[in-house]
């Protein structure tokens, strides 16, 4: 099976999705969710403690589901660690065989389940980018030589809706620079706001896998508009008429795809906790 970097350097089609680490130490639902994905996405994005809510390290995780012959992409946040503990991390998951790396900021904890929580951000994404290539040269950050070097597929962030867009794509370019090889982004619902993302970045020498969310329920939608992600009027009427929004929201998602399927190098799909429905999903958008 092909490696989720060299698929990254080929013309195909890139499909990825996300699963949450649970609260605890049961990943039995986890892993059956994994098991229906085999075969269908590319990578799987194990999340940090998304959202600044306390759950199981996704490294733990990633282990696991490549000793499933799923390809794991581990997130790694720089709000909870200082640079001795993410270069640690790093280390660990070459060792398990885990190259995928998204690297991120992560939610402030003042928004998560431990309020209290000291944030760290000793590094920015940028500088993690750059920590982990100076690992692969053999080095640590004090400039020790390490006996054994890792190998990473390094990816990172970027937010179609930032405004001004600007300042977005000269971040992306900064991030390249930095070692990023792919980017995945936040949710696009509005074509409009894909279409003017993707001229912007046309001359970005990278993978931009776009982010698709699964709206299931009209406060859902309700409050990612007023988050700035810009819900399209059309979809919130849709979720508000529909007796059934899980559903509704399915097919909002299935002409999402079909409408950008052709236009970029891949999607990244987020169910929130229904990812068992997304073989559906992309089957019905003729994507597998």
């Amino acid at each position: 099976m092909a490696r989720f970097s060299e698929k990254l350097k080929s013309k195909k089609f890139i499909i990825t999705c996300e699963l949450f680490p649970p609260k605890g130490t049961d990943l039995r639902s986890l892993l059956k969710k994994a098991e229906a994905l085999k075969g269908i996405v590319d990578g799987v994005n194990v999340t940090d403690s998304q959202r600044a809510i306390m759950r199981i390290s996704p490294l733990a995780v990633c282990h696991m589901l490549r000793e499933k012959d799923l390809e794991p992409i581990f997130q790694l946040t720089c709000r909870d660690r200082n640079r001795i503990a993410l270069e640690s991390d790093l280390l660990g998951a070459s060792a398990l065989g885990i190259e995928n790396i998204l690297i991120l900021s992560g939610d402030h904890p003042a928004v998560g389940d431990h309020p209290e929580a000291k944030p760290v951000y000793d590094l920015d994404p940028i500088q993690l980018l750059k920590t982990a290539r100076t690992l692969e040269g053999g080095e640590d950050l004090a400039g020790r030589r390490l006996k054994g070097a890792p190998r990473f597929c390094l990816g990172a962030v970027a937010n179609p809706s930032f405004k001004p867009l600007e300042l977005q794509i000269s971040m992306m370019e900064k991030k390249i620079q930095a070692g990023a090889e792919f980017f995945q982004t936040q949710p696009i619902f509005d074509l409009r706001t894909f279409k003017i993302f993707k001229e912007k970045i046309s001359n970005l020498e990278t993978k931009v896998i776009i982010g698709i969310f699964l709206l299931k329920s009209l406060k859902m939608a309700q409050l990612l508009d007023e988050m700035g992600l810009k819900i399209p009027k059309g979809y919130l009427k849709r979720l508000e008429k529909t007796k059934d929004p899980l559903k509704e929201g399915m097919d909002i998602i299935v002409d999402l795809l079909k409408n950008i399927k052709n236009e970029c190098d891949g999607v990244h799909l987020m169910a929130l906790g229904k990812e068992e429905h997304i073989p559906e999903i992309l089957k019905r958008a003729e994507m597998v």
